[in-house]
């Protein structure tokens, strides 16, 4: 391959955020480059808004799919004023988490304003140091004393009592030694006169197997409660947090920045690629009007041609993502309408047919690019799915047939709930024909529970 085209292919890849860095590091080194401050002109050349989009399987009710190319230079999608979206970083800083305080930092923050001694202020930083980022003591007692070794050598029962005051701080339930003794600790901190807690209380620390088992029956046996007694103390246990630390970020939180917009107008679905995100260069005609044929300007000329190189590069990136784009979303318009029910089966092979390009370029173009939409943002790989073929000769995307089998479940009665074979069945009745262990398979997948269980969490 030639160095132009695998730059092409290198870039075509690349997220927006690293196409960014790559950019500015380039015209930290090339000469030729210089940012474009003109709001008025891009780098690339626009397509025709009035080419039409290709003929897809779509409803022909359906509009059709407009490219709104202005957004490559017009700055409506973003706050910037300038190339490079100055403000997109001030203001990222504004809306993200800054405190980026991890779990040991705010248990520290809290020993220092406990009051205590250097000795016990030494033996509860290493008491700290043993919880792990779920909130648990993983040490034992002995082993966090023998650390101290030799400045200090505390008992065991002087560790513990240090311990005993570290499990009062926030988040509840932290530096517990086990999960009975980290819901004891929260269930601690309630009004004595909750309803149900003394019955709680005795599940945490003996009958979590159960609960956990939602043996309800043998539950109830066991403690000699109440139906009602029961239901409220179950409720108490599971209001707990079975992992303290996790309550505390360690880290910021991370944002996704749409490659592509879409949005409905009068005449259909527009594609737009977002302005704020394109890096705006252009070749420095003041430097590339210097250069000549001599030997002295070897340098400048192969800076000039790297240059060229780079601004045809962006424009196949954007060109292609682009196309992408749009094919995705001519063929995912009921999704767009009516939601993941409607999703159609889709492989890299029909949008490289087309838009004329090779299957690896599709996934390298839809590899960490997302897209806005109505629904939500995707990452342009979610509208790609395997197929089942229907009875009629049709195909359903697994996708569409996991919304169906979520519906199902959140519809059925709970009291009766409907077994994999059933769903299958039900499926099969509309044309979708799977197997009961595809469905299994496609339930787990979500997260969901068996009929069994969810009979059981209904107390049947």
């Amino acid at each position: 391959m030639t160095p132009q085209l695998q730059q092409a292919i290198r870039l075509l890849q690349l997220p927006t955020i690293e196409l960014q860095a790559h950019i500015r590091e380039l015209l930290e080194t090339n000469v030729m480059l210089e940012q474009d401050e003109d709001t008025e002109s891009g780098t690339y050349e626009t397509l025709s808004n009035t080419e039409t989009a290709p003929e897809t399987a779509a409803p022909p009710e359906e509009a059709p799919v407009e490219v709104v190319d202005d957004g490559w230079t017009d700055q409506s999608v973003g706050p910037a004023e300038n190339p490079w979206s100055g403000g997109d970083e001030d203001r990222q800083q504004e809306i993200a988490d800054a405190s980026g305080q991890s779990l040991r930092d705010h248990l520290l923050w809290q020993l220092e304003l406990a009051r205590l001694g250097a000795r016990e202020l030494a033996i509860g930083r290493a008491v700290i140091d043993a919880i792990n980022d779920d909130g648990y003591l993983s040490e034992p007692l002995d082993v966090i004393g023998a650390s101290l070794k030799p400045e200090l050598d505390p008992s065991v029962q002087e560790v513990e009592r240090v311990l005993a005051i570290v499990q009062m701080f926030d988040p509840p339930g932290v530096g517990a030694r086990s999960v009975s003794e980290c819901l004891l600790l929260q269930l601690e901190q309630l009004d004595p006169t909750t309803p149900g807690l003394a019955t709680a209380k005795s599940i945490a620390r003996h009958h979590l197997e159960l609960l956990a088992e939602r043996e309800l029956t043998a539950l109830r046996r066991e403690l000699r409660a109440s139906d009602e007694e029961l239901e409220t103390a179950v409720a108490l246990v599971r209001s707990c947090h079975p992992r303290p630390g996790s309550t505390v970020a360690g880290s910021a939180a991370e944002y996704v920045v749409p490659d592509v917009f879409v949005r409905r107008t009068p005449r259909g679905w527009s594609v737009e690629i977002n302005a704020a995100t394109l890096p705006r260069v252009r070749l420095n005609q003041s430097y590339a009007s210097l250069v000549g044929r001599s030997s002295s300007h070897a340098s400048m000329r192969t800076q000039l041609q790297e240059a060229r190189w780079l601004l045809k590069s962006l424009e196949i990136r954007n060109d292609t993502l682009t196309k992408v784009a749009r094919s995705i979303v001519e063929r995912q318009c009921e999704f767009l309408d009516h939601g993941e029910e409607y999703m159609r089966p889709m492989i890299l092979r029909d949008i490289a047919e087309a838009i004329d390009m090779h299957e690896s370029t599709v996934s390298r173009v839809t590899s960490g690019k997302y897209m806005h939409t109505p629904r939500g943002v995707f990452e342009l790989r979610y509208f790609f799915s395997s197929q089942v073929e229907g009875t009629d000769g049709s195909g359903t995307s697994s996708t569409a047939i996991r919304a169906k089998i979520r519906k199902l479940i959140r519809e059925e009665d709970p009291c009766a709930p409907l077994s994999d074979s059933r769903i299958a069945d039900i499926l099969s009745g509309e044309g979708i024909p799977v197997a009961r262990r595809t469905v299994a398979k496609y339930r787990e997948t979500m997260g969901l529970a068996p009929s069994n269980e969810r009979r059981r969490v209904n107390g049947k």
